[in-house]
């Protein structure tokens, strides 16, 4: 069973449109559906916006349901210069960028899980793999790096310039490390996929409304596409 979170109604509505044999269970104020999507046994969720949102997502996804893998879907910011509104990113590691202990003398993003410390999740090779090569099969070219996560929309040059300063990410959102975290914690292997909707810049208040419903699409088109690969 392959497990799916967005954090808005438009990053999985298609998905959900599209089961079959689908059942609806709530826990926790989120619905979780589940069903058989492209052949493969999904449970679909919107977790609301926000690190908490996500985290309690994955963690109850992870505790009830028993996921082979975690996969978050959904929209993302631009960091890296070279990146457009409408390319793919796939995360290969993610980071919180707002967990900030410094002045301990600790790394910035440092977090600790199951009795260890770490900066960067890794995403699971597989699954990223997996996706990388759904995303070229839907034609489009698969980025992949290193994703931040923080409990912020970032719209200004110098929010942008202020993660780049501590992570080199290729993009910033507001769930995929916390569900990555979440994760982490309850073994199950986790994988991100992002498309960008805005620049990340002063001009995402006018972007974010026009670009990102149409990105959300295209991720949930790309999601299928590798659910259906998982049994071809």
């Amino acid at each position: 069973m392959t497990g799916l979170i967005g954090a808005t109604e438009s990053e999985v509505t298609h998905l959900v449109a599209a089961l079959t044999d689908a059942e609806a269970e709530t826990h926790l104020g989120m619905t979780f559906y589940r069903g058989t999507l492209e052949g493969e046994p999904v449970v679909i969720t919107r977790a609301g916006v926000g690190k908490v949102n996500a985290a309690l997502a994955a963690g109850t996804m992870s505790l009830l349901y028993h996921p082979d893998r975690l996969i978050n879907t959904g929209v993302a910011g631009a960091l890296a210069e070279n990146l457009a509104q409408g390319d793919v990113v796939v995360a290969t590691s993610l980071v919180e960028y707002d967990m900030d202990t410094t002045p301990f003398g600790e790394p910035r993003g440092l977090l600790q899980i199951r009795g260890q410390e770490l900066v960067e999740l890794p995403a699971d090779r597989e699954t990223v793999a997996a996706l990388t090569r759904a995303v070229e099969t839907c034609g489009e070219t698969p980025h992949t790096g290193m994703v931040a996560t923080g409990d912020r929309f970032v719209a200004g040059a110098d929010a942008k310039a202020a993660i780049l300063s501590y992570f080199p990410a290729l993009a910033c959102e507001m769930e995929g490390a916390a569900i990555a975290h979440a994760a982490y914690a309850a073994g199950v292997p986790v994988a991100v996929l992002r498309v960008i909707s805005d620049s990340a810049d002063g001009s995402a208040q006018l972007d974010y409304p026009t670009f990102a419903k149409l990105a959300a699409e295209k991720c949930q088109h790309i999601v299928r596409t590798y659910l259906a690969s998982l049994h071809a």
